[in-house]
């Protein structure tokens, strides 16, 4: 008799076959792995290592008078970098002030069918494209500079926001909208005054996630010009200066990383992770009923 278990390994490997069976109709030509390892070792040695630093050394051309005691802050990673994260802030701020009340509209457990459809409408328009294909739309329309990136990143904020915010919203307990209605509360009564307050906190959580998003993201769009420390990427990489190219995306890694972190600890204020005893690395891999052996051995 098959258990839950191996039903569901059991779809799981078919789904992996399925998949390459698709890759394989995908891939007309495997033989083109044979040199890549050796193709990526000789790129890595020859044009990207050692970094080549001095992309966080002052630069000559425009003077930078802003923190003229800590010469870094006037590199162009430093200046790339917090103009990224200035777009990534501004279009959170915006994208979520925007996305709330159509992802409110875009929810069935409120409105009506016809009004949710057309904001889910909206907001699958919005992110229907990449940020970097708005960059490129806006870039056209109001120029070069983190304007463009700004008006991009929002649009696609909300877009992928509203539908996050949406289905959190969806699957909020119907107790309180029940309540609610009995009260002869209105629609927007009803979503200020009971499904903002008891959706909160996974909204709040969503939101930090979006400005990290986008702090990533954001990265990309100064490709095409829109702002940000993309644009220096740019530069250097039609320069074919590939060492400098490995010292940007490394100090992008660290500073992606330090704010993974930070969010996840700005995340655990509005969710109950910090209320979750988390599990130690012998109950990952071992029995649960070993580990409560072994623990009570210990505390013994």
């Amino acid at each position: 008799m098959i258990t839950g278990f191996s039903k569901t390994f059991l779809y799981l490997f078919l789904v992996l076959v399925f998949a390459v069976w698709v890759m394989d109709g995908l891939v007309h030509d495997w033989g083109r792995l044979s040199g890549s390892g050796g193709n990526l070792v000789t790129f890595f040695k020859e044009s990207l290592w050692p970094p080549n630093w001095s992309v966080i050394e002052p630069q000559a051309y425009p003077v930078c008078t802003a923190y003229p005691i800590i010469d870094f802050t006037c590199s162009t990673a430093w200046i790339g970098m917090v103009e990224t994260i200035k777009i990534a802030f501004v279009s959170t701020v915006l994208g979520t002030i925007i996305s709330l009340p159509i992802g409110l509209l875009a929810t069935r457990n409120l409105n009506p069918k016809g009004v949710s459809y057309i904001a889910r409408f909206i907001l699958a328009a919005a992110r229907s494209l990449p940020s970097i294909i708005w960059a490129i739309f806006f870039v056209i329309l109001v120029g070069f500079g983190p304007l463009s990136g700004v008006l991009a990143m929002t649009i696609y904020t909300v877009g992928y926001l509203g539908k996050l915010q949406y289905e959190s919203i969806e699957g909020m307990s119907s107790t309180p909208l029940e309540a609610a209605s009995s009260m002869g509360l209105s629609k927007l009564e009803t979503a200020i005054g009971v499904v903002i307050p008891e959706s909160a906190n996974n909204l709040i959580s969503q939101t930090i996630f979006m400005f990290e998003y986008n702090i990533r993201h954001g990265t990309v769009i100064g490709i095409v010009g829109a702002g940000g420390i993309g644009y220096y990427i740019n530069l250097y990489l039609k320069f074919l200066q590939y060492d400098k190219v490995i010292a940007y995306l490394i100090i992008i890694f660290a500073v992606v990383l330090l704010i993974d972190f930070l969010s996840i600890y700005a995340r655990s204020f509005f969710t109950e992770e910090s209320d979750v005893k988390r599990p130690s690395w012998w109950g990952v891999l071992l029995p649960a009923d070993l580990v409560t052996k072994l623990r009570r051995n210990r505390e013994e």
